[in-house]
């Protein structure tokens, strides 16, 4: 009995891990598929760096 019980619990961490491996592939997949940002993405991008940049100099208590 305990041997049957070993083997599900080690069948069922398999397909677990099989199916985590799967999700980060189509996850990688996806990443490379993604183009590279465009004009207004890259000012997208670039105002919230300094909106990270502000919330951080806030949190350290120093004035820009």
């Amino acid at each position: 009995m305990a041997g049957f019980g070993f083997a599900a619990v080690a069948a069922t961490l398999m397909v677990t891990l099989r199916m985590w491996q799967g999700w980060l592939d189509l996850k990688r997949a996806e990443l490379d598929r993604r183009a590279p940002p465009q004009g207004e993405e890259r000012v997208e991008i670039a105002e919230l760096r300094a909106r990270v940049k502000q919330l951080e100099a806030i949190a350290a208590c120093v004035d820009l």
